[in-house]
């Protein structure tokens, strides 16, 4: 069937026909991937875990890379373009001279922009004869995503969900199960890695790095079994930038100029990328608006970028991934129990450290009372409720928003609205009701890092 005939033109060609690909144009060489020896990994070692082609993208040094016409067309299915809205309404509320527009990914049928590179990475896994995939998801977004991707390209799913958030977001595992999933709470007794941890600790609450470590040494112990990742990775960054892409094409339609802040939230880095590292080479390498700033927002209660160290370290709580070289709150710390599950990863993407480090992107943190308080107020005066990880974006617009009115300075800002809140209200009804608890690490111990 011909897409034109069911969607405007106009619209199906506001979706790029290839991906960016930040690596050639950050500050200095991203220091490899490297075995606890210090000897670099090489491509071919990752076979074990990741399709040729997945491989081929994370270590690709041109600026561009297509998209695959078969699943272009299975992007505009699936709603892309998503829409890019103004927040009107809140401008009006804040009585600010800003200009706020967002990218609304919760249009998908996930609810969440996970959903791009979820259909990519399972694509590429089916070209390759890979019948099945695992991986692991905090809040559910992630497994959600792979698991519409695996029905479609009719790959089996096992997913393993991190403790915390299987037993407060059921629905998300619903969703998993529903679209032929199997969600498994991790840590769990499935694996060595996993029953290690609750030998140590039976009521552990698990978090990313252990989940990943459980899907990865399912992967690589299971014929036809291929690992799946939601973040941190280059390939996987790629993918999501189909979201600033439309959103450059989208600003020039409606006639706006390119954003003086681009803004988003960060667990492992893919929703911050997405939305930002078309515009970083559109202002930075183009010569466009130079002195846009880029702002990426954490919680307090894994602090990586704000209070972490750029440091190697595993990807993972076992240590079965490669060292990449990131900011890092350590492989062994245990996140607090936060709503946003998406955002409670120990570190961040390799691209995005060596960004921060390099003073290109800025850092902030919020503890999550203030985060749902900002998420609250989006929701009655625009009607849609953020999802928890989103809501940190939220809160780092209404204060820009609020500083711009102080000033008078009439700034552009674009952030990425990465997810709807639907089947999030368990935590909306905790804030809702005083119950909800901010955290904040004490102390961050890397010393065992630096041994």
């Amino acid at each position: 069937m011909d897409l034109n005939l069911v969607r405007a033109p106009q619209l199906v060609d506001v979706v790029p026909d290839g991906w960016y690909n930040i690596l050639p144009d950050l500050p200095e060489p991203l220091p490899p991937m490297v075995k606890p020896s210090g000897e670099p990994v090489k491509p071919e070692e990752l076979e074990v875990l990741f399709p040729k082609a997945l491989i081929k993208q994370e270590f690709a040094e041109e600026r561009f890379i297509p998209i695959p016409e078969e699943l272009r067309q299975l992007y505009i299915e699936m709603g892309r373009p998503t829409p890019l809205l103004r927040a009107y309404r809140l401008e009006k509320h804040l009585n600010t001279p800003a200009r706020i527009y967002f990218k609304y990914e919760g249009v998908l049928p996930t609810g969440s922009h996970k959903v791009n590179t979820a259909l990519a990475q399972a694509y590429f896994n089916m070209l390759e004869g890979v019948k099945r995939l695992t991986t692991e998801t905090g809040a559910g977004q992630w497994g959600s995503a792979l698991s519409l991707a695996g029905s479609l390209f009719r790959l089996s799913v096992r997913v393993y969900m991190v403790r915390a958030s299987y037993e407060q977001k059921p629905y998300r595992r619903v969703l998993m199960q529903l679209y032929g999933a199997e969600v498994v709470p991790s840590p769990s007794t499935l694996t060595k890695s996993g029953r290690a941890v609750l030998d140590r600790e039976p009521n552990h609450p698990g978090s990313l790095g252990i989940a990943i470590s459980e899907a990865i040494e399912d992967a690589v112990t299971t014929p036809g079994t291929r690992y799946s990742l939601g973040s941190v990775l280059n390939h996987v960054l790629l993918h999501q930038t189909i979201i600033g892409l439309e959103a450059l094409k989208q600003l020039e339609l409606v006639g706006e100029e390119l954003p003086d802040y681009v803004i988003g939230c960060v667990g492992g880095g893919s929703n911050f990328a997405g939305i930002s590292y078309p515009f970083y080479h559109h202002s930075i390498v183009r010569g466009g608006k130079r002195d846009a700033k880029f702002i990426a927002v954490e919680p307090r209660a894994v602090p990586s970028m704000t209070r972490g160290e750029y440091t190697y370290d595993y990807g993972d709580t076992a240590g079965l991934t490669p060292l990449i070289k990131m900011y890092t709150v350590g492989h062994r710390y245990t996140p607090p129990p936060i709503h946003a599950g998406g955002l409670r990863y120990h570190g961040v993407a390799p691209t995005l450290a060596l960004l921060v480090r390099n003073g290109a992107v800025k850092p902030v943190a919020y503890h999550q009372t203030e985060v749902f308080e900002a998420a609250r107020m989006f929701a009655q005066i625009e009607g849609i409720v953020p999802a928890p990880e989103t809501a940190h974006a939220v809160k780092a617009v209404i204060d820009l928003a609020l500083e711009a009115k102080k000033s008078g300075e009439r700034i552009v800002v674009l952030f990425n609205m990465s997810g709807h809140g639907l089947l999030d209200l368990a935590g909306y009804r905790e804030y809702l009701e005083g119950k909800l608890m901010d955290y904040e690490p004490a102390e961050i111990d890397l010393s065992y890092i630096r041994k």
